[in-house]
């Protein structure tokens, strides 16, 4: 595949500062959400990486950022993502920063994981913070719900599995067990969210990873 070679990241005219947000998944009742912060010159693959893991999905499918909502009819969107022959004219987000599009409270993008599920998140800029060098990696500061099962059908079959276990008559219960490797329903404890067990990885190793995998 012949990709081209991403140039570096662009000088940081502003003053340093650290944003603020607030990660909900869409059309989840109740949300499922994260609240993180990351530095402003982060990259958007670095946010993705952050998502990935404040989140618990596997980073095993292809994703996107849409810089105004996809949900909107005509809307002129434009995608952030890593260039691949699949996806044509898109901001690479190896090289785009955060704070060229994350400018004041409020601003918001879209973005996709596993376009086949399509799970897709709201990414809404809480605040704006002075910067600290010691916050230079992503920081969670809270969260809801656990992260639904990778390839489980999207968020409506999410519901439809939860649906499932909560009911031990239904034909599908024991072999929805089996899929999720657990003995019993209550083994899946979709209301629990433990912060603590949330551990960020080093996003410039994933970029290689990436790289690699695409023969860049």
């Amino acid at each position: 595949m012949n990709i081209k070679q991403r140039k570096p990241l662009k000088k940081h005219a502003a003053e340093p500062a650290l944003l603020h947000m607030r990660i909900a998944l869409i059309a989840s009742r109740p949300s499922i959400w994260r609240e993180i912060i990351v530095p402003d010159h982060y990259s958007f693959f670095d946010l993705h990486v952050t998502v990935q893991d404040a989140f618990g999905w596997t980073d095993s499918h292809l994703h996107q950022f849409f810089t105004t909502s996809p949900f909107q009819r005509n809307s002129q969107y434009r995608h952030i993502a890593f260039p691949m022959p699949e996806m044509e004219d898109v901001i690479d987000e190896r090289t785009e920063r955060l704070g060229a599009w994350f400018k004041k409270p409020k601003d918001k993008l879209w973005y996709e994981y596993d376009f086949g599920d399509s799970w897709m998140h709201e990414v809404t800029l809480q605040k704006i913070l002075p910067f600290y060098a010691a916050f230079n990696t992503p920081v969670l500061l809270d969260g809801a719900r656990a992260c639904p099962p990778e390839d489980c059908g999207g968020i409506g079959g999410f519901y439809q599995l939860l649906e499932t276990l909560a009911n031990p008559k239904d034909t599908g219960h024991h072999d929805m067990l089996e899929w999720l490797g657990i003995e019993k329903a209550s083994d899946f404890d979709s209301e629990t969210f433990d912060k603590s067990k949330v551990r960020f990885q080093d996003s410039k190793k994933r970029l290689k990873a990436y790289e690699r995998g695409f023969g860049i």
